[in-house]
C-alpha cells in the first residue's frame, strides 16, 4: 500500500518543501514556547503553583486584595 502512496507523491511537483516546511513549524514552536516559560515571571509562577493547596475562600481574599 505504501508504494501507491509514494508512486502519488512523486507525480507532484514541488512536494519536497513540506517536509522541511512542517520541521521549521515544529521547531519555531517549541523555541517560542521555551522562550516564553524562560521569561515568564517567577512570582506569578508561584501563586500558580500554590493554587492546588488553598481554599477558595483565601483564592478570593488574594484576588480582592490585588491592585
Amino acid at each position: 500500500m505504501l508504494k501507491f502512496i509514494k508512486h502519488n507523491m512523486e507525480t507532484i511537483s514541488g512536494i519536497e518543501i513540506y517536509p522541511i516546511i512542517s520541521l521549521l513549524i515544529f521547531f519555531l514552536f517549541f523555541v517560542v514556547l521555551y522562550a516564553w516559560t524562560y521569561t515568564y515571571k517567577k512570582e506569578k509562577i508561584t501563586e500558580l503553583s500554590h493554587i492546588p493547596f488553598e481554599s477558595e475562600n483565601e483564592i478570593d481574599n488574594l484576588k480582592n486584595n490585588k491592585p
